[in-house]
């Protein structure tokens, strides 16, 4: 729980930052990078500083994968309504399914199809009737950001002996390098901006990544799932509660559909499981 409230404060940070998409990506990447390689060094030692300085190919897939969502989720943010962003990336789980079932043939439960129709449909109504270019834009690159993020989720399983956890710290580093020559406000960051930066990157990077990992080797897969979707709801409610942001009936709408759809899937899935053990054990 406390990792999904930790991620869910990426828009807070990115509206108290007046500052262009690139240089955010840029100092976020240098303190969630710097954050998630103190981790690895506290808990594997040398171990860990040489999983990041061997990273495999593998690795750099993952990691090339994570850089293309971070470098679409943040001007997402500031381009459309942080519930739209939300809702779509409510909706990976479900490009998770397909593209895995593409790439590695794992078979789809039919409850998971057609909960991945109905969260469809919901984003069909949040994109229905954009606000404008800008907030056309923002949707398309938070879709951009939710497939990355689905692919990368893919290549972890895919690639199950590498360390992931180093190729997240090359992820932010990696794009701390590529907003390097799109930045134009990299000399105009203040003390303040800078103390918020860094909170960006160690509380919603960092932190939420550490206790991710640490809880969900103590929970069922599913369970850990289902807790990771409070994100989507806590994302505009703190945007709402600081800035008073207030989500559009149609996300409202949209919104429900998804999150209907993405737990009842979740119940669905721990529900077979049950009944799989129960038949093992008879």
């Amino acid at each position: 729980m406390a990792a999904a409230i930790a991620w869910s404060t990426a828009p807070f940070f990115t509206r108290l930052l007046h500052l262009d998409s690139w240089t955010i990506l840029f100092w976020r990447g240098l303190s969630g990078g710097g954050c998630i390689t103190a981790f690895l060094v506290l808990t594997r030692g040398r171990a860990g500083l040489r999983d990041l300085a061997e990273t495999g190919k593998s690795a750099w897939l993952v990691a090339c994968l994570s850089t293309l969502g971070m470098v679409t989720f943040i001007p997402a943010l500031q381009l459309t309504n942080v519930s739209n962003v939300a809702i779509i990336i409510a909706t990976g789980p479900f490009a998770a399914a397909g593209i895995a079932w593409i790439w590695l043939r794992e078979p789809t439960r039919p409850s998971t199809l057609i909960a991945g129709l109905v969260a469809l449909c919901g984003i069909a109504i949040i994109v229905g009737s954009p606000g404008g270019a800008a907030d056309i834009r923002g949707i398309g690159l938070a879709c951009i950001m939710m497939v990355a993020i689905a692919a990368m989720t893919v290549a972890i399983r895919r690639h199950r002996q590498s360390s992931m956890v180093a190729a997240a710290a090359l992820s932010n580093f990696l794009g701390s390098l590529v907003s390097i020559p799109f930045a134009q406000g990299l000399a105009d960051v203040t003390g303040r901006d800078l103390a918020v930066l860094a909170m960006f990157g160690l509380f919603q990077v960092g932190m939420g990544l550490t206790l991710f990992v640490l809880g969900s080797r103590l929970l069922p897969s599913g369970q850990a799932s289902l807790i990771a979707t409070l994100e989507t709801p806590l994302m505009p409610f703190w945007v709402w509660l600081a800035f008073d942001e207030l989500p559009t009936p149609r996300a409202l709408i949209g919104g429900s559909l998804v999150m209907g759809a993405v737990v009842a899937d979740i119940i669905a899935d721990n529900w077979a499981r049950a009944q799989t053990g129960t038949t093992i054990n008879r």
